[in-house]
């Protein structure tokens, strides 16, 4: 019986050992390849960049926006798996964020899903509603006219429960997370949501006792907010106003004659201003505005809702132009310190 001779054969085992080797050095190869393209940070910069892929954007000028953030290795490497991918068939609008964290492989999946990058948004206290839609179109993609004409238009207003003159009440200053593709629609809808949280059953019921509505606590509050930038004394002229609407007393509120002008850049109320034929006008018209006359903080809300109590029914702005004013519970008091303010003024040569 012949025995089998090539199990023992040395040219036949040395054989095996090379195809083995060579297979692993093309392995080792292969995956540094893989690495190199796929594997290593896309980003060429230390700092987070974002990219911002738009309604016009095809895939070649996506390409294009992040090969000018992108290690050129690491672009080929993104290019070829997105490719694959058929990511032209299907390019995703949206901010995506781009760091040295973020590999290609990883850019790449990111992109054909569409997983953008949230944005903090700021809700300014904007004094006009042009304003609010100018501020918040810098941030996203929407459109800041369609979104100024939204709220200025009576259905869209009613269909959140307000109208063109409180829908300013429904923004609540703060910062919200967001993505930047959010449509105008969406972007009122989050902020009607936004509302609703922050009014709470312990804050409506603060607003009952005062027998106003949030809309009306929000117009009175952004009174308070134009009056003073001094926290400390917000709750006090919150509860000089409210003295003054227990009276039925005319609030006589200047910003609210800057409001009824629209020209905010006046220093000094002068008499004539004061004859100004506008509902907003509290030295011509009793109660409250027919809605805010900027959209307030969220501190001047509550300090409508927790206003001090006192006797207060007048105030005027120190002469020491700090931004902070002298109360006074008589008209005479009240002269006085006027006086002093008016004098102030002039010696400044404010007109």
């Amino acid at each position: 019986m012949k025995k089998n001779k090539s199990k023992n054969n040395p040219k036949t085992s040395n054989g095996l050992k090379w195809t083995l080797a060579v297979l692993a050095l093309l392995a080792i190869a292969a995956y540094g390849v893989y690495y190199y393209y796929m594997q290593t940070p896309l980003s060429a910069e230390e700092e987070t960049q974002y990219v911002y892929i738009d309604k016009d954007d095809n895939v070649d000028s996506v390409y294009t926006k992040i090969a000018a953030l992108a290690k050129p290795h690491a672009m080929k490497g993104l290019k070829a798996l997105a490719d694959f991918k058929d990511y032209g068939d299907n390019v995703k609008r949206g901010r995506y964020e781009l760091n040295t964290k973020v590999s290609a492989r990883e850019m790449a999946n990111i992109l054909v899903r569409g997983e953008q990058t949230p944005l903090n948004v700021p809700i300014p206290s904007a004094r006009t509603l042009d304003r609010l839609a100018a501020a918040v179109g810098k941030k996203l993609e929407l459109d800041s006219l369609e979104l100024y004409q939204m709220l200025t238009d009576p259905a869209v207003c009613q269909r959140y429960g307000y109208n063109t003159q409180t829908i300013a009440s429904m923004f609540i200053p703060d910062s919200y997370n967001m993505y930047w593709t959010v449509s105008a629609e969406e972007f009122l809808d989050r902020m009607k949501k936004e509302h609703d949280k922050f009014w709470t059953e312990e804050r409506l019921a603060k607003a009952k006792a005062l027998n106003m509505t949030p809309e009306e606590v929000s117009t009175l509050a952004s009174i308070v907010t134009e009056e003073t930038r001094a926290t400390q004394e917000k709750p006090t002229v919150a509860g000089l106003y409210i003295n003054r609407l227990k009276k039925g007393m005319l609030l006589q509120s200047d910003p609210t004659v800057k409001f009824a002008m629209q020209d905010f850049g006046i220093r000094r109320i002068l008499n004539r201003m004061l004859t100004t034929d506008s509902p907003y006008n509290t030295y011509k018209y009793a109660g409250l505005p027919p809605g805010p006359i900027r959209i307030p903080m969220k501190e001047d809300l509550d300090a409508v809702l927790n206003y001090q109590k006192h006797d207060y029914i007048y105030m005027c702005a120190k002469e020491d132009f700090s931004g902070t004013h002298n109360y006074a519970r008589t008209a005479a008091e009240h002269q006085a310190n006027a006086q002093k303010y008016h004098r102030a003024l002039n010696e400044r040569g404010i007109k």
